[in-house]
């Protein structure tokens, strides 16, 4: 799973901007955020 273009990686382009990577949410992680994540005008829940 050492995948290069999966892991965390900040490369420095000067002047204080960084190209940033990093590895993608599994799905079922979205899933659980959005469930969780209450949004605001929904009624309470």
């Amino acid at each position: 799973m050492a995948d290069e273009t999966k892991l965390y990686k900040a490369e420095n382009l000067g002047s204080g901007t960084f190209l940033i990577s990093k590895p993608k949410r599994k799905k079922a992680k979205t899933r659980q955020t959005q469930l969780k994540n209450v949004r605001r005008g929904s009624r309470k829940g």
